[in-house]
């Protein structure tokens, strides 16, 4: 398997001098499971990934979406492939929101927030909305492996788990962290080699010590919380991802740090970074 990072911000985009090392554009990862093409969330790091595919084309994806909050969907207008016919893209998200994942997207391109609909993209698209818990697979070969389950966010949230070939990746974002290590979270990252966690705040961050008043209830973690999670879970990787929008990439450098005390094989997600299992 082969993760690639093209967007690990949180909340919004941040470009500018201060962030130019670990990156400004909002969630996306790219996913190489075998022959098989995942991509995890819609944000604008997705624009990148587009362009990337282009030599690629006609091809075929498998893409989860967390949630549909506007840091996750907002590159999704942007995405070239999808207006390009022959192109195959397959669309999951959870039944958690008042409205479907298509009609989602497709809300955020209606008149007069953008001159494009969803309708009008010329790539094969089939939606899916997923239950909790269930588990679905998918690939050309039929071996890749999805499970699920709801995290802790304002709306609802998903995170994954992608099984192939005995390697694993499981994706936590938005989703904030309980008195004690989460049980379904535990139950899906047990044993996996990569965790990428939404480690939004520092403690002091969180408890609104800094940068703010407190953050409980909004939905987003700690760097704590992620180290607890991949102990509890026996994880050999942990990723920080979902960086604050006020955090520099000095204070991500500090963050990551701190978190490789409590867990020493920790990284902090950065744009462009590529690691295979």
């Amino acid at each position: 398997m082969r993760l690639k990072m093209w967007g690990v911000r949180g909340s919004i985009p941040t470009p500018g001098p201060d962030t130019v090392e670990f990156g400004g554009n909002t969630s996306c990862y790219e996913v190489r499971a075998g022959e098989t093409l995942i991509i995890l969330d819609g944000g604008t790091g997705l624009r990148l990934l587009g362009q990337s595919l282009l030599r690629e084309m006609p091809f075929e994806a498998w893409m989860f979406f967390s949630h549909v909050h506007w840091d996750h969907i907002q590159g999704f207008p942007f995405f070239t492939p999808a207006f390009i016919r022959k192109n195959t893209i397959h669309l999951f998200g959870g039944l958690n929101v008042s409205r479907t994942l298509e009609e989602t997207l497709a809300g955020q391109m209606d008149y007069p927030s953008f001159p494009v609909h969803l309708s009008e993209m010329g790539a094969n698209m089939t939606f899916r909305d997923l239950y909790e818990g269930e588990v679905v697979t998918i690939g050309r070969k039929q071996d890749v492996r999805v499970s699920n389950a709801r995290g802790n966010h304002p709306n609802g949230v998903y995170a994954y788990r992608i099984d192939h070939e005995g390697k694993s990746i499981v994706y936590v974002t938005d989703s904030e962290h309980y008195a004690i290590v989460d049980p379904k979270l535990r139950k899906l990252a047990q044993g996996a080699d990569i965790l990428i966690f939404d480690a939004m705040y520092t403690p002091e961050e969180y408890a609104g010590e800094v940068g703010g008043g407190p953050k409980t209830g909004w939905g987003h973690a700690t760097f704590v919380a992620g180290c607890e999670l991949a102990h509890a879970a026996g994880v050999k990787q942990l990723i920080l991802h979902h960086h604050d929008p006020l955090q520099t990439d000095a204070m991500v450098r500090d963050k990551e740090r701190r978190a490789r005390e409590l867990f020493p094989n920790t990284i902090a997600a950065k744009e462009g970074m590529i690691i295979e299992i």
